[in-house]
């Protein structure tokens, strides 16, 4: 069940609870989509005793309950043959169209974007060809990770395709768009970072009260719209706090 570029799906157990399927070597859009729909297969399935099922960029962590090691050796055992299973199912299965589509406004003021100058000196373009080109171009949520609601998305410019920060930031404030190397994410809080800030949203990228608490989810369709920062600052005014 090797893909084109010859990596078979791994299996690999993490701690005595937990189990990994790895779909690719490195980012791999196609993988990213097998990985979302063995995740929706695995919860579908409806197992009383997964406690949790977590799609990556190319990886899915299923995190199961057993109260014995005999008990825990068989619910992986039985994990493993349904997470193949689903893999199988999955790459035969074509298309990938977002469950939703999402509309995220930024404002690309460089008050609000302390890296736009950089990266449009790194990638040879204007302030606002930078913010043009981000904006221009269709994303999709590949996975949430690294804090509650954080969403890690594909489909940036190429032309924007600058590494991470030398330095990272001991804080980056919430709402900040960044990029780096083929992505965007988006910060819901203010926390260290080391991605180029391009942007701000006024957005609340996770509320613990809302339902969903995450703005996004992995495979959403999301547009950026550039807003003025006073539109920004209006918004983010209305926000919950």
């Amino acid at each position: 069940m090797a893909d084109r570029k010859g990596f078979a799906p791994r299996l690999v157990p993490l701690g005595d609870r937990a189990i990994l399927l790895e779909l690719a070597a490195d980012l791999d859009l196609a993988a990213n989509a097998v990985a979302r729909r063995v995740a929706a297969e695995i919860r579908r399935h409806g197992t009383q005793w997964i406690a949790d099922v977590v799609p990556g960029l190319v990886t899915v962590t299923v995190h199961f309950e057993a109260v014995s090691v005999a008990e825990a050796a068989e619910r992986r055992a039985g994990l493993e043959r349904l997470l193949l299973e689903a893999a199988r199912n999955a790459r035969r299965e074509t298309g990938d169209s977002p469950a939703r589509s999402v509309e995220i406004p930024v404002c690309y003021d460089t008050a609000l974007a302390p890296d736009l100058e950089e990266v449009a000196r790194r990638t040879g373009l204007s302030v606002g060809e930078v913010a043009t080109a981000h904006a221009g171009m269709p994303h999709r949520v590949l996975m949430i990770g690294f804090a509650p609601g954080h969403p890690y998305l594909g489909g940036l410019d190429p032309r924007l395709a600058v590494p991470r920060r030398a330095a990272p930031r001991l804080r980056v404030e919430a709402g900040s768009v960044a990029i780096a190397n083929e992505q965007t994410s988006i910060y819901p809080f203010a926390t260290p970072g080391g991605w180029n800030i391009i942007g701000r949203t006024p957005l609340v990228l996770f509320d613990p009260i809302r339902e969903p608490a995450t703005l996004l989810e992995a495979g959403d369709a999301v547009t950026f719209v550039p807003v003025s920062r006073d539109v920004f600052e209006r918004m983010a005014a209305r926000a919950p706090r």
